[in-house]
C-alpha cells in the first residue's frame, strides 16, 4: 500500500496523542505502582515487538538491575545476591500485579551497603599503597564474582583504589623527574618524593570519593526507581526509554537543537562515560582533543578536585558535565589509545547551526567536484516549511551546479539519522521517481513511501560516504541509492544497523485524572524500516560497495553490540527499476578496490584499528608501578607512531562556495569553521578515493545533457 508520508505520520501521532489504543482505567494511590502499570501497558499495546513477561524476562531484569546499580561489584556481597535470588523468577509476576517488592528490597540493601562502603574506603586509604608489589586488577567486572564477605570486599576496594591512585602517583613522580615543568595556580608541578606522591594521591582519591558519596546521598528514592523502570524498559530494545519529567524536559530541549554544555553525547560504561558523538560547533568539537570512543572517568569544576564518575549513573554524570555558558569543566579522560589526559573545556551554548548541511568545492587539476556534509536529517516538526535537511541539501546541490561541479559526494559519516520525510524527499533529488523505503508497523501491512516527482536535480556521478556511526535515516538513503545503483557507497564494512523508529508518548495523556503531577514520557519503538529490496537495515545496516577500514573497524559500536536489539528480517521487495545512468557500475567498484589495496595510508589505518582493538581488549592491569610505567611508555610510543596518520596530504584543494565567501567578511567564526573543515578534508583518504570514483563514474556516465532545475 502506498501512502502519503506526511498524512500517515500525522494520523499516527494523533492516535498516540489521543491514546486510541487504551480503554483501561489506571488508578493507584502509589505513584511508583501507577507508573509501572502505565509503562508496562504502553509497552504491551504499543511496542513493535513486545516481550512476553515470563521467567526469562524476570531473570534478565534481575541480572541487569543489579549490574546497573553495582557495576564494579563493590557494594553488594554474595549473601546479598543469594537473598535477592528468591525474586529472580518472580519479577514478571510482580510487574503484572504492580508489585515493587523486589525493587524495595534491593534499594534498601543498597543504601545499607553504600553506608558500609564509606567506612571501607576510609579504612583502605589509611594505609600506604606499595607500588613495588607485583599484583594486578581485572577491570572486566562483569566476569568477577561478588565478594564472599566484608574482608574480600575490602580487598576489592583496595585494588580498585590503588588502581585509581596509580595515574595520579605517576603524574607527581613524573613532575619530579621533569624539572622543566613549572607550577601554576591550577596544577601542582613541584617535585615530589615517592612518599609524598603516594600520600597526596591517596588524599586526593579520598576527597574525590567523599564528594561522590555526598552527591549520591542527595539522590532521592525516585531517582533509583527510574533506574529500575528503565531496566524493565530496556529489555524490549535499546531505543525504548522512560523519561522522568526532568529528563523529558531535557529531551525536548535537545530536540530543539540548542542547549548549554560541552557538545558531546555520552553512553554509560562500567569504566566511565563513553563519548559516542561529538556535536559540530560545540566546545569539544572546537577543542579537538577529545574523540569518539574516549571515556570520561572524572569531572571537576574549574580547578576543583574532580569527582570520579566510574559506577555513577549516566544521568548524574551528565549533570556534573553540563553547566551554564562560560563556566569551566575539567574532564579526566581515558583516551581510545589507553592514555590518560585532563581536558578543560569552557561550556557554551551548543547551536544547531553546525548540524546543518554544508558544502565545498573540490579542485583536482582542471576538474571540479562537490561535497555536501550532512550531520543529521533535521526538521522542525512544528513547521515543515521551515529549514529542513531535504530543502537545504537541494539548495547546496543547486549552488554546486552553478559552480560547475562534475560529480557529487554526499558525506553521511557520523550521521545518526533524523526525519524520515526528509530522507524520502532527499532521495528524490537523485532519481526520476519510485519507492524509497518500506515501513512496517505492529500488526499491520507494509507502507511504501515513494518519490513521486519525476524531476531529477542531480543526475551526474554520485558517491555516498558512510561509517559505523551512520544510522537510521542515513542507512535508508544509502540503501535506496545502493539498491537503485544510483550511487556507490564507500565506507565501513557496514553501517550502524538501526532499522527502527520511535515515538514519544506523554504518560499523562493516558490518564483521565491525575493527582500525582507530571509522570514523564516513554520513547517507544513502534515501526521497522525496510529497504526497497525487502531487507531490513536492522543489525546488518548497509554494506558498503567499497569497504575501507577506519580506526573503529574492530571496536564494538553498532546496533548489534547494544542490549536487546530487535532482529533482522525481510519482507517482499517494492517495485522499482535500477538506474541506467552508468555504463559499468561494477568495474568502477573493482578499480577502486585495487587502489585501496595498495594505499599505504589505508594500511596504516588498518594497523591502527587493530592496535586500538588490542588496547580495548586488555582488561588485566598491573598495579606494579614499574610495569605500569613501562606499559604506559610503550602505549605512548605506539600512539605517537600513529599520529603520522594526520600528516597525510591528498593534494586536493577545497574551497567554499561563492555565497559563503561573501559571508566570511562579517562572520570570522564561520570562516574559521570552514577553514578547519577544509583542512581536515585535505587529509581525508576516504574523500580522496571518493573523488577517484567520481572520475571513473564520469567516464562511465551516460547522461551528459543539461541537468534539471531545482525542485520546489
Amino acid at each position: 500500500m502506498k501512502r502519503n508520508l506526511a498524512y500517515v505520520l500525522l494520523l499516527m501521532l494523533a492516535a498516540v496523542a489521543s491514546c486510541s489504543f487504551t480503554n483501561k482505567t489506571f488508578e493507584n494511590d502509589d505513584k511508583d505502582k501507577l507508573l509501572l502499570d502505565l509503562i508496562t501497558y504502553v509497552l504491551e499495546k504499543g511496542h513493535y515487538e513486545p516481550k512476553a513477561l515470563n521467567d526469562d524476562f524476570s531473570v534478565h531484569v534481575f541480572e541487569d538491575f543489579i549490574d546497573v546499580i553495582d557495576p564494579t561489584k563493590r557494594y553488594f556481597i554474595a549473601s546479598d545476591i543469594a537473598e535477592f535470588e528468591k525474586y529472580k523468577y518472580q519479577i514478571d509476576d510482580e510487574i503484572k500485579n504492580t508489585d515493587i517488592t523486589f525493587f524495595n528490597v534491593v534499594y534498601e540493601r543498597l543504601m545499607e551497603r553504600m553506608e558500609d562502603a564509606k567506612g571501607i574506603y576510609k579504612e583502605v586509604l589509611e594505609t600506604p599503597f606499595d607500588y613495588s608489589e607485583n599484583e594486578s586488577i581485572s577491570i572486566k567486572y562483569d566476569e568477577e564474582p561478588f565478594a564472599a564477605n566484608r574482608k574480600e570486599l575490602k580487598e576489592r576496594w583496595r585494588k580498585q583504589l590503588k588502581y585509581a591512585t596509580l595515574g595520579n602517583y605517576d603524574s607527581k613522580i613524573s613532575h619530579m623527574e621533569n624539572k622543566e615543568i613549572e607550577s601554576s595556580e591550577d596544577d601542582d608541578h613541584t617535585a615530589h618524593t615517592p612518599e609524598e606522591a603516594e600520600l597526596e594521591s591517596r588524599e586526593s582519591t579520598e576527597k574525590t570519593l567523599d564528594e561522590f558519596f555526598d552527591f549520591v546521598q542527595d539522590l532521592d528514592r525516585k531517582d533509583w526507581f527510574v533506574q529500575y523502570i528503565n531496566t524493565i524498559v530496556d529489555e524490549f530494545d535499546p531505543h525504548t526509554f522512560y523519561f522522568a519529567p526532568e529528563e523529558k524536559e531535557k529531551f525536548d530541549t535537545s530536540m530543539s537543537g540548542k542547549f548549554e554544555g560541552i557538545g558531546a553525547r555520552l553512553q554509560k560504561k562500567s569504566e566511565g562515560a563513553k563519548i559516542v558523538e561529538i556535536i559540530s560547533g560545540g566546545p569539544v568539537w572546537r577543542d579537538q582533543r577529545l574523540e569518539v570512543g574516549d571515556e570520561i572517568i572524572k569531572v571537576g569544576q574549574n580547578g576543583e578536585e574532580p569527582i570520579n564518575i566510574v559506577g555513577m549513573r549516566l544521568d548524574d554524570a551528565i549533570k556534573l558535565i553540563k553547566g551554564a555558558q562560560g563556566t569551566i569543566v575539567d574532564l579526566t579522560v581515558r583516551k581510545v589509545d589507553g592514555s590518560l589526559d585532563v581536558v578543560s573545556l569552557t561550556r557554551d551554548v551548543v547551536e544547531l547551526e553546525e548540524s546543518y548541511a554544508k558544502s565545498a568545492n573540490i579542485i583536482k587539476g582542471e576538474e571540479k567536484f562537490g561535497i555536501i556534509n550532512l550531520p543529521k536529517f533535521y526538521v522542525d516538526f512544528n513547521d515543515y516549511s521551515e529549514r529542513n535537511a531535504a530543502t537545504d541539501v537541494a539548495k547546496e546541490v543547486e549552488r554546486l551546479k552553478e559552480e560547475g561541479i562534475e560529480g557529487l559526494i554526499l558525506d553521511l559519516r557520523d550521521n545518526g539519522g533524523g526525519s524520515l520525510k526528509t530522507v524520502v524527499e532527499m532521495a528524490g533529488l537523485f532519481i526520476k521517481d519510485g519507492p524509497i523505503v518500506q515501513v512496517q508497523s505492529k500488526d499491520k501491512g507494509k507502507d511504501v513511501y515513494d518519490d513521486k516527482d519525476e524531476r531529477i536535480q542531480w543526475d551526474g556521478p554520485l558517491v555516498i560516504l558512510v561509517n559505523e556511526l551512520s544510522a537510521s535515516a542515513s542507512e535508508i538513503l544509502a540503501a535506496a541509492m545502493q539498491d537503485y545503483k544510483r550511487a556507490i557507497v564507500i565506507g565501513s564494512k557496514q553501517t550502524f544497523g538501526k532499522g527502527t523508529v520511535q515515538n514519544v508518548i506523554p504518560l499523562n495523556n493516558m490518564l483521565r485524572s491525575n493527582e500525582h503531577g507530571d509522570l514523564g514520557a516513554i520513547k517507544i519503538t513502534t515501526q521497522k524500516f525496510y529497504r526497497i529490496n525487502g531487507g531490513s537495515t536492522q543489525l546488518e545496516g548497509v554494506k558498503s560497495d567499497i569497504v575501507v577500514p577506519d580506526r573503529y573497524s574492530y571496536i564494538d559500536l553498532g546496533e548489534r553490540d547494544q542490549s536487546n536489539p530487535l532482529g533482522w528480517d525481510k519482507i517482499t521487495p517494492a517495485d522499482y527499476k535500477a538506474w541506467d545512468g552508468y555504463i559499468n557500475y561494477e568495474k568502477t567498484i573493482a578499480d577502486s578496490e585495487k587502489r585501496m589495496a595498495t594505499s599505504q595510508q589505508i594500511k596504516l589505518i588498518e594497523e591502527n584499528a587493530k592496535w586500538l582493538k588490542g588496547e580495548q581488549d586488555e582488561t588485566e592491569i598491573s598495579l606494579n608501578y614499574d610495569t605500569y610505567k613501562e606499559e604506559k611508555n610503550k602505549d605512548k610510543e605506539q600512539s605517537d607512531y600513529f599520529k603520522k596518520l594526520t600528516n597525510y596530504d591528498s593534494q586536493l584543494t577545497f574551497k567554499s562556495l561563492g555565497y559563503e565567501e561573501q559571508l566570511f567578511t562579517k562572520d570570522s567564526v564561520l570562516r574559521e569553521k570552514r577553514n578547519r573543515w577544509h583542512k581536515n578534508l585535505a587529509k581525508d583518504v576516504y574523500v580522496e578515493e571518493a573523488v577517484n570514483v567520481l572520475e571513473d563514474l564520469k567516464m562511465n556516465n551516460i547522461k551528459h545533457g543539461k541537468l534539471a532545475s531545482v525542485k520546489n
